[in-house]
């Protein structure tokens, strides 16, 4: 992460501030909230917007995996990654890790219905993998081999 800052505000102008002192940097943006995700999406300069997978609670008929279908658009039209926390996967246990693994196997099939790339980040140092082990897990999850050439 020597060229990236991961940048977690939740006020949208001062994160617009961020932004313009980290231009030349790759700009990965995280929230629990869903609105500021999208607005965030749709008019600020983000490279990666990193989903958080922990902390959410699904509905009786659907998972709330924090990814629709007009986040997917946003993240088209801007050319923006959809990132994977690969620490959340990794730290949870039991059927948290169950749900974090079945909402992000939801978001990689949304991902590839809408042409979006996809990358797993490990925030953490001993979360971090090899290439190998990030692409065999994508497979495993349902990323098309086409969409783990960009791991």
């Amino acid at each position: 992460m020597k060229n990236q800052i991961l940048l977690t505000e939740t006020n949208f102008s001062r994160l617009k501030e961020e932004i313009k002192k980290n231009k030349s940097k790759t700009i990965i943006f995280s929230s629990s909230d869903d609105e500021l995700n999208r607005k965030v999406l749709e008019k600020l300069p983000i490279h990666i917007l990193l989903l958080s997978q922990t902390g959410r609670k699904d509905r009786f008929k659907q998972r709330d995996s924090g990814f629709n279908q007009v986040l997917a658009k946003a993240a088209k039209k801007k050319n923006a990654v959809i990132g994977i926390n690969l620490d959340e996967i990794i730290e949870a246990e039991g059927e948290k890790k169950k749900d974090i693994l079945a909402r992000v196997k939801q978001n990689i099939k949304l991902c590839n219905k809408n042409k979006i790339k996809m990358n797993f980040i490990a925030l953490r140092e001993e979360n971090k993998r090899d290439i190998y082990d990030l692409k065999s897990l994508g497979l495993i999850l349902g990323m098309p081999t086409q969409m783990t050439k960009n791991i």
